[in-house]
C-alpha cells in the first residue's frame, strides 16, 4: 500500500514520476502522473485498467500501426489494460489516473533487442 508516496512510474528508465495519492493493488490507485519530454523505448501493457485525465501537455499514445494524440480535456482517457502502447510526451505533461485493481503480470516490448517480456510485481520478469 502507498500513500501519498513519491517516485519512478515505469521503472528506472521511465520518463514518468507519480504521485500516489493512494495505492491498494488488489483495489485501486490514484496517482498524478509527471511526463518528461520523450519517452523510453518500450512498448507496453499494465496490469490494470485506468481512466485518466490529461491536465497540461500533450501526449502522443503511439499504438503500433497508429497514433492518437492527447490534448488537455474534460474527456477522460481509458487505457484498458491489454492495450500495447507507447506514450511519449511532447514537453512535460501531467495528468491523473484513476487506476483498478492489479492482475499479478503485465508485458513489454523492447523494439531495440525485439524482446517480449512478461513482468510481475516489482517489475520482475517471469
Amino acid at each position: 500500500m502507498k500513500l501519498f508516496s513519491w517516485g519512478k512510474d515505469g521503472g528506472p528508465e521511465s520518463k514518468v514520476w507519480g504521485l500516489w495519492l493512494i495505492e491498494i493493488k488488489r483495489l485501486f490507485s490514484i496517482v498524478i502522473l509527471k511526463f518528461e519530454d520523450g519517452s523510453r523505448d518500450a512498448y507496453h501493457d499494465h496490469a490494470f485498467n485506468a481512466v485518466s485525465f490529461l491536465l497540461s501537455g500533450r501526449l502522443i499514445e503511439d499504438l503500433g500501426n497508429s497514433a492518437v494524440v492527447y490534448h488537455p480535456s474534460l474527456l477522460p482517457i481509458w487505457t484498458p489494460r491489454n492495450r500495447m502502447h507507447m506514450v511519449i510526451s511532447i514537453g512535460r505533461s501531467w495528468a491523473i489516473s484513476f487506476r483498478g485493481p492489479w492482475n499479478s503480470q503485465w508485458h513489454e516490448y523492447i523494439p531495440a533487442t525485439d524482446e517480449n517480456l512478461t513482468l510481475t510485481h516489482g517489475r520482475k520478469v517471469v
